[in-house]
């Protein structure tokens, strides 16, 4: 049996069996399956009937397909579809998972039967760095999750509020312009710089507070840090998930540290929250109220049919800070990679922004909407690149249909949204970077096409999509218009994806700016 899938379980474990070489672990890990190969082998061969469900790979009796699995799931899951067809599954121990791979189906899924896969298969970590699945994320699919929802569009993620701090967008990304133009000739990581644009943006729009200063540099990449390790516990192979009886046990401990991960954001929500009631006690408020402000009215207001309680105000804070952090500064990570791999690209989108911007101007978001080429680069970067590979796992509330086969009640359906958005039945050329595909504007977000919904589709799809456009546009026209990018000397551009539940650039990108504005203040 392979052990390569298991390497990051063994390294996750708080225990001594972390300095075991690959043969002990191996040895450990035959007597660890024995034991409860003799509590589940029983219930395998009765219970664990194929009869009516998808097509699939073999099964080993208690493991599943757990000993097959390539940690790179998105291309592993997709070599599947190939094999078994539009829609497969697999055995993880015990769970059943179901991938779909092509757009009739996840019609199927996303919209036919929408309400009926409409809740989610929580993991473990994700349980506990969401306050016990209290956020929009994990919530289930019922009135509060509706009342959650309904708070964070009209308060927070719409046109409007977003237009509101045009601003404050406007400072931190001018703020950053002007550190690369410091940087001028010298190496930057520009997915840590984007990350702490959005952050800072983020943090501002939710209390009100940004972090100025020396402090700027090490708390954003502290906090990148945290956001890291969290998805990156998210995407570890869990026992907990896989059986469930195992959960209390936490053999790898994966809840345990990511509770330790979430205690850390838990105490700035509860520094904040605290500041923000005294002031409101004091009397002191401010003229425009910001997110934290509206939920804290919200949770004391008597005639509320659905109580908002200070956990759920936590976990919409979590889930603002997590959602569109990493996930904003990854895809601008990928376009400015694609942009830099694509010399004719770059030349394009600087010829665009040269015309409606000019060389002796600044990008302003009132250019955005005359920036076409742009947003095709940017689907573009959306459909290669898919930020969430398999979008959210959906659970059936109740055993169903899809494509003629069962999916049993509980199961995880994964949408490999990564695999249709290269199907080459659908896209020519579905490996090229190529931006001119979305030049007749025939794609959007809306999730209505399920050739294309980078964002999802149905009652569970993104609320973000506002958001994550106008960040990438905004950013990226500045970075093109004011920069001219190289890599250091020596380097060459890696595109190479890695798996999470985002999905990451596996080599950070790295690049020299040089300023291509004649105006020196026009950089201040």
């Amino acid at each position: 049996m392979s052990l390569e899938f298991f390497e990051p379980l063994f390294d996750s474990f708080p225990w001594p069996l972390q300095e075991l070489n690959i043969e002990e672990k191996g040895v450990f890990f035959s007597y660890f399956l024995g034991i409860l190969a003799l509590l589940w082998f029983l219930w395998f061969f009765i219970s664990n009937s194929n009869k009516g469900l998808p097509p699939g790979p073999r099964a080993l009796p208690l493991i599943g397909n757990l000993h097959s699995l390539d940690p790179e799931l998105h291309t592993y899951f997709a070599s599947l579809s190939q094999t078994y067809g539009p829609i497969c599954r697999l055995w993880l121990g015990k769970k059943l998972g179901i991938i779909i791979t092509s757009p009739a189906l996840a019609r199927e899924v996303l919209k036919d039967q929408d309400t009926i896969f409409a809740n989610r298969d929580v993991p473990a970590a994700g349980r506990e760095f969401s306050y016990g699945g209290n956020n929009i994320v994990w919530n289930p699919y019922g009135p509060k999750w509706r009342m959650l929802r309904k708070v964070c569009v009209r308060e927070m993620l719409n046109v409007s509020t977003f237009n509101s701090v045009y601003a404050l967008r406007r400072r931190e990304l001018r703020q950053s312009i002007n550190y690369f133009y410091n940087q001028a000739g010298s190496p930057v990581n520009v997915g840590e710089q984007m990350f702490l644009i959005v952050l800072n943006v983020i943090t501002s729009m939710l209390w009100g507070g940004t972090v100025k200063g020396e402090e700027r540099a090490s708390l954003g990449a502290e906090f990148r840090h945290v956001v890291t390790e969290i998805a990156a516990l998210c995407s570890i192979p869990n026992l907990s998930d896989f059986y469930l009886g195992l959960a209390w046990f936490d053999f790898q401990g994966v809840t345990k540290k990511m509770k330790v991960l979430a205690k850390s954001f838990d105490e700035i929500f509860e520094s904040i929250i605290d500041q923000k009631q005294k002031l409101e006690r004091n009397g002191v408020g401010q003229e425009s109220k910001d997110f934290l402000q509206v939920l804290l009215k919200l949770k004391d207001e008597a005639d509320v049919k659905i109580p908002l309680t200070m956990t759920e105000i936590k976990a919409l804070l979590m889930d603002m800070v997590l959602g569109g952090t990493d996930t904003t500064a990854n895809t601008v990570e990928f376009a400015m990679a694609e942009i830099m791999h694509k010399p004719n690209v770059l030349r394009k989108l600087q010829q665009e922004l040269d015309t409606v911007v000019g060389k002796d101007n600044i990008v302003e978001e009132s250019h955005i909407q005359q920036l076409q080429y742009l947003y095709a680069v940017m689907k573009e970067v959306l459909r290669i690149h898919s930020t969430a590979p398999f979008l959210v796992p959906h659970c059936p509330s109740e055993t169903c249909t899809v494509g003629g086969y069962t999916v049993p009640k509980g199961s995880c359906v994964f949408i490999n949204v990564w695999a249709i958005h290269r199907d080459p039945s659908i896209w020519e050329n579905p490996t090229e970077f190529r931006p001119e595909r979305f030049l007749d504007n025939k794609w959007d977000y809306s999730g209505n096409d399920f050739n294309y919904f980078p964002f999802g589709s149905g009652r569970r799809m993104c609320l973000g999509i506002v958001m994550a456009e106008r960040m990438f546009m905004y950013s990226v026209a500045s970075l093109i218009h004011s920069f001219d990018w190289k890599l250091p000397k020596g380097e060459t551009l890696d595109l190479t994806e890695t798996f999470g539940v985002i999905l990451k650039k596996k080599m950070p990108l790295v690049a020299i700016p040089t300023p291509r504005l004649f105006n020196p203040t026009l950089y201040e």
